[in-house]
């Protein structure tokens, strides 16, 4: 099974929340599309995203507000506010977690490039303390400020 079919699966197993990051995401209606059927199931969805240059990122177009207008139910997030130790640092993990049961870590950005064409390796965990640590450390990073919403 690739990389594409397993993070989709991992899309429509969330019963609850999806968070997904990844530096990039885009040019990938399958996505999107399954990204849409969760919000409709009561997904709660948010995603971590690489900031453009413009909001002190290392991306030429803002892919936040993108994904925004394709999942207007989406919680985008992006990491603004980065410690002098952190200057020039990426958004450059890419993990899908469905609740706290299910987590897919991966090479690939969240791309149709990436997924359908590129050599990529991941590692897809159900159950354990993996998942769970990945939405505490996730959601740290929320409560901790260090992640922002887009529009907040």
């Amino acid at each position: 099974m690739g990389a594409d079919q397993v993070l989709l699966d991992v899309i429509t197993q969330a019963k609850n929340e999806l968070f997904l990051v990844s530096f990039v995401a885009g040019d990938w209606q399958r996505i999107i599309e399954e990204l849409k059927k969760a919000h409709q199931r009561g997904i709660t969805i948010q995603v971590l995203l690489e900031a453009s240059k413009a909001d002190g990122g290392t991306l030429d177009h803002d892919q936040s507000r993108e994904l925004l207008r394709a999942v207007p139910n989406a919680k985008i997030y992006r990491w603004l506010e980065k410690s002098t130790e952190h200057h020039g640092g990426k958004v450059h993990a890419k993990i899908a977690l469905a609740d706290d049961k299910m987590a897919f870590i991966s090479s690939a950005n969240f791309t149709g490039h990436a997924m359908e064409k590129n050599l990529e390796a991941g590692l897809l965990v159900s159950g354990g303390h993996v998942p769970i640590d990945l939405k505490k450390h996730l959601k740290g990073l929320i409560e901790l400020n260090v992640i922002s919403a887009v529009g907040s």
